[in-house]
C-alpha cells in the first residue's frame, strides 16, 4: 500500500452549496485539531501504542491522512449514482494492518504534511459537490448493501475519521 496524495478532480468547480461547504469545513476542523495535537506530541507520545488497537499514535495519524482519498472517492462514486461494491470490514482491517506495517516508523513531519495536503484536497473535492450529488444514493457493500447517500458516507468516513481517532489518542494519553 503506497501513501496516496489526493488532488481534487479538475473537472469540478469549487463553491457549490452551503451543505458542501459545511461538510468541508467540518472535515478541515477535524484535520486541524488532529494536526495540532499530533504536532505537539513528544517522540515518546508519537510512538505510544493505542490500547485495543496496537498501532502507534503516529501511524494512526498517518492512516487518517492517507485514507482521505479513498473515503472521498467512495462518496464520489455514490454521487455519480454508482454502487460501492467489494468494500468489507475484513478488507478495511487488512488494509489498516498493511498500512501499520509499512508506516510503523513514519515521521511526524511527513505525516503532518500528508494530513495537510490530503485534508485540503478532500475539502476542495467536497466543496465542489452539489446538493444533488450529496443527496444521490446507491448501495454500499460496507453497510450490507444498504442504499445510502453520498453525504452520509462523507459524514461517516472522511468527516468523522479525524475526530474518531483524535478521541482515541486523547484517551490513550490521558489528555
Amino acid at each position: 500500500m503506497s501513501t496516496m496524495t489526493f488532488r481534487a478532480p479538475a473537472f469540478v468547480e469549487e463553491g457549490s452549496g452551503q451543505r458542501a461547504n459545511d461538510l468541508a469545513d467540518r472535515l478541515q476542523l477535524g484535520a486541524r485539531s488532529l494536526a495540532e495535537l499530533a504536532g505537539g506530541l513528544t517522540m515518546e507520545q508519537w510512538n505510544t501504542r493505542l490500547p485495543h488497537d496496537g498501532r502507534r499514535i503516529g501511524v494512526v495519524v498517518h492512516h487518517v491522512a492517507s485514507v482521505y482519498p479513498v473515503e472521498v472517492q467512495l462518496a464520489m462514486l455514490i454521487a455519480e449514482g454508482k454502487p460501492v461494491a467489494g468494500v468489507t470490514m475484513e478488507g478495511i482491517h487488512r488494509m489498516n494492518a498493511e498500512h501499520a506495517s509499512m508506516y510503523d516508523a513514519v515521521t511526524k513531519e511527513a505525516t503532518l504534511e500528508l494530513l495537510r495536503t490530503n485534508s485540503s484536497a478532500a475539502a476542495a473535492a467536497i466543496r465542489a459537490m452539489s446538493d444533488e450529488e450529496l443527496d444521490r444514493a446507491a448501495t454500499v457493500s460496507l453497510y450490507a448493501n444498504a442504499t445510502l447517500t453520498s453525504q452520509f458516507v462523507l459524514e461517516d468516513h472522511a468527516v468523522r475519521h479525524s475526530y474518531h481517532h483524535l478521541a482515541g489518542i486523547r484517551r490513550a494519553l490521558n489528555i
